[in-house]
């Protein structure tokens, strides 16, 4: 069966954009963007809400010319990946090997962990929300910028206990850290 992991860039204080939408403070230097790049190549399929699919989308038409190496890998590997899309009100999508629901279904998603060859991720903190709700998340990766914002999206819901076992961690020399917890039972 495929695991399901939430990673997520996050200030220090638990937010993912601050209360005006700004996310410019959680922008990823090469060391943080080859982890991430490392995490994401073991997925073969993304779940996203519509917000972050409307933020990440640019990844499949931006212009590789004059990238670094570390960029250039995580476009391949973005593009290279099945995307789902859980939107009412989206009415296409312009990336390839992408296709929208319009609703969140638990069941369909424990269907797809079961089926699927490779890991899916689950990419936006309110769809994650659900999935969290749902039991359906096997782990969860946070990049903690070294930053607070006071306010804004939160990275975790409120309202929900999991017990949890860290399985990995590691500082930058930016000031991020990075923790991985399994999701324990």
């Amino acid at each position: 069966m495929a695991r399901l992991t939430y990673l997520m860039l996050a200030s220090l204080d638990g937010y993912v954009v601050d209360e005006q939408g700004n996310f410019d403070w959680a922008e990823p230097d090469e060391q943080v963007h080859l982890l991430v790049n490392e995490l994401q190549r073991q997925v073969g399929t993304h779940l996203y809400g519509r917000r972050m699919y409307q933020v990440l989308v640019a990844w499949d038409t931006i212009s590789l010319d004059d990238q670094p190496s570390f960029i250039r890998d995580y476009a391949g590997i973005w593009r290279s990946a099945d995307k789902v899309v859980y939107s009412s009100t989206l009415d296409s999508v312009s990336s390839s090997r992408t296709r929208i629901e319009r609703s969140f279904d638990p069941t369909a998603v424990r269907e797809m962990k079961a089926t699927a060859e490779r890991d899916l991720s689950i990419g936006g903190p309110h769809l994650a929300a659900e999935a969290l709700r749902a039991g359906l998340v096997d782990e969860i990766s946070l990049f903690l910028a070294p930053v607070i914002i006071g306010g804004g999206t939160r990275a975790l819901p409120g309202g929900l206990r999991l017990d949890l076992e860290l399985v990995d961690e590691r500082r930058f020399d930016n000031g991020f850290v990075f923790v991985r917890h399994r999701v324990a039972g």
